[in-house]
């Protein structure tokens, strides 16, 4: 199925964290996000979404396709998929489908592996237009950022996806307010055409980003707490995990702080928090590998509520001895680690 409306508002929560001005904009797609049948389906909705990949080479130079029917050089993007697990997926997806590229060289571009880089949004021209007091139908376009590894083969464009690539200069097809969010200098708006300097985002050759998970060991009476994720969940739906979540602009033991009151009402002084377990994962190759790390409290405050029922449908204490089969594989793996006092597991890699 493709992703959750429960997917796209957090994406919109943490976009709308770092650009609040934007909010207004915003609004109709989080009214839209439960309308029948998803904002992401090919009918036009209130709030019809597209994923698109702003894709930049070490020249900081922005890769396209130019349109078959207009010769117009458009960034790779399109609909979502049932197959794609997430937004950024999707993005990806059209870039590996659009240019011929392996997903392996492709990385999101730090800061920017769970944030969309911008969110466009224009009318969509319905026939015949909303009657009076209707709302306008808008197009939600979210841009995601990636890296084009240095060893990246040539373009090739596939059948029926354009008639051909071309890597256009950053300064030159990016807005000014883009060239912002990405961290570039641009003090008279690219009007004068002389490439800047652009402080870049990426990472350096060779390296690849990872994406760190923060996961909460709970135990009472010698039981772990497990919540058991919502059917519909864009993450291991109905299987039974750790209170979790993914570091943002922050230290992992607030992130951990934060998601435990956010998920469950549970305050949890960062303090209180102590290393038990990391597991390093790589889900399946060209994507960004994980860093997991379980924190244990040793003290907190509340009693888990199902603060995010869209999440997650239950919490239960369970026997470390006596784990539920539906399971996620590296969790299961961690309360095994603990419990033989190994610190660190790998997972995924091959060999």
């Amino acid at each position: 199925m493709p992703p959750s409306p429960s997917h796209i508002g957090d994406l919109l929560t943490a976009y709308l964290a770092r650009h609040p001005g934007e909010r207004g904009a915003l609004e109709p797609l989080l009214t839209a996000l439960g309308t029948d049948g998803g904002p992401t389906g090919r009918t036009a909705l209130l709030g019809h979404v597209t994923c698109s990949a702003v894709v930049i080479d070490r020249d900081r130079r922005v890769l396209h396709v130019r349109h078959r029917a207009t010769g117009l050089p458009l960034a790779p993007g399109g609909h979502v998929e049932d197959s794609d697990e997430s937004l950024p997926a999707a993005a990806l997806r059209r870039a590996v489908e659009e240019v011929g590229i392996p997903a392996s060289f492709f990385s999101p571009a730090p800061g920017f592996e769970a944030v969309p880089i911008d969110v466009d949004v224009h009318d969509i021209a319905p026939a015949p237009a909303p009657a009076k007091g209707e709302p306008a139908l808008r197009h939600y376009d979210f841009r995601f950022a990636f890296r084009l590894a240095d060893d990246a083969p040539e373009p090739a464009p596939q059948a029926g996806e354009g008639e051909g690539t071309c890597r256009l200069p950053f300064d030159g097809v990016t807005s000014p307010g883009l060239r912002a969010k990405l961290g570039a200098s641009d003090p008279d708006g690219g009007r004068s055409g002389e490439a800047r300097p652009v402080p870049s985002p990426l990472f350096p050759s060779g390296s690849v980003p990872q994406i760190v998970g923060v996961h909460l060991w709970l135990e009472r009476d010698g039981k772990v707490l497990l919540g058991l994720r919502h059917p519909d969940s864009a993450y291991a739906g109905s299987l039974w995990h750790f209170l979790a979540g993914h570091c943002e602009a922050e230290s992992a033991t607030a992130c951990l702080a934060r998601e435990a009151y956010e998920e469950a009402g549970l305050v949890v002084d960062p303090a209180d928090l102590g290393l038990v377990h990391v597991v390093h994962l790589l889900h399946r190759p060209g994507v960004p590998p994980r860093v997991q790390l379980f924190f244990r409290a040793d003290r907190w405050k509340g009693v888990p509520e199902l603060r995010e029922p869209d999440k997650c449908a239950a919490w239960r204490w369970w026997d470390p001895e006596d784990l539920p089969d539906a399971l996620v594989p590296y969790a299961r793996a961690a309360i095994e680690g603990v419990g033989t006092g190994r610190l660190y597991t790998e997972t995924g890699w091959p060999g």
